[in-house]
């Protein structure tokens, strides 16, 4: 696997040029008449699902892409266990703005192509980063954009799902914004934190699960309920259960 590995890893920096070519010309096309930024982005989405496509022992399956919403603001939360997570939620196909770390932004093609989609860069930790992100957030929510967030900050290192934190569920309670959970099944085991070796073949699934409105609920309630259906959705997973059920 590690001179496979190489040979992916080599194929995915090369292909970042001409992508990031088209993604240029895009940005300037289409700027006057799509301040959002859609077009854009859903290019990103098929360069970024382009990985798995093209990746002969990658297959995954998504599960309830029509939950997450084309038009009107929405919380999307999924879990993290690994890089390749970033890939497989391209595939969802439906405008959002990232939050990611800053230092992603300065990443040579894939980075500059972050700061044309207008995603939003985080510090972790640094409060007045944190309260940009926020701010930008609450804007992109205001003109009717969703956002997604990890909401365990960094990729697990066990697979067990991380505590979470309390930004995603601020934003929807203050803003009575519906929270979409997202649960990425099946990655973690083939690219693991601070890892670089592709391990094994990946059958990954992308499973969306129903929108959870905030009525009634501060962040605190709003971010147990979500991680409880999250939570929920991963041991069905393990166990078999989910993938009967989404057959």
């Amino acid at each position: 696997m590690r001179a496979f590995s190489i040979a992916y890893w080599v194929f995915i920096i090369l292909c970042c040029i001409p992508f990031f070519a088209v993604a240029l010309v895009l940005f300037v096309l289409t700027l006057p008449f799509d301040r959002r930024r859609v077009v854009l982005h859903l290019f990103s989405c098929f360069w970024g699902a382009f990985y798995i496509y093209a990746n002969p022992i990658w297959h995954l399956r998504v599960v309830g892409r029509e939950k997450v919403p084309w038009r009107g603001p929405a919380v999307l939360v999924a879990n993290h266990a690994s890089l390749i997570d970033v890939l497989v939620l391209f595939s969802l196909y439906r405008p959002f703005k990232w939050v990611s770390k800053a230092s992603n932004f300065k990443i040579p093609f894939i980075g500059w192509n972050m700061t044309l989609n207008g995603y939003v860069p985080l510090v972790r930790d640094d409060q007045r980063s944190i309260l940009r992100a926020v701010r930008q957030c609450r804007r992109l929510l205001r003109q009717g954009m969703s956002v997604l967030i990890f909401p365990e900050g960094t990729r697990t290192m066990t697979g067990e799902l991380q505590a979470f934190k309390d930004g995603a569920f601020f934003l929807a309670a203050e803003l009575g914004c519906p929270v979409v959970p997202i649960v990425v099944h099946g990655t973690g085991d083939v690219l693991p934190k601070h890892g670089a070796v592709l391990r094994q073949k990946m059958h990954a699934r992308v499973e969306v699960l129903d929108p959870i409105e905030p009525r009634g609920m501060d962040k605190v309630a709003l971010r147990n309920v979500v991680r409880a259906a999250i939570a929920e959705a991963l041991e069905r997973g393990r166990t078999g259960v989910g993938e009967a059920v989404a057959a």
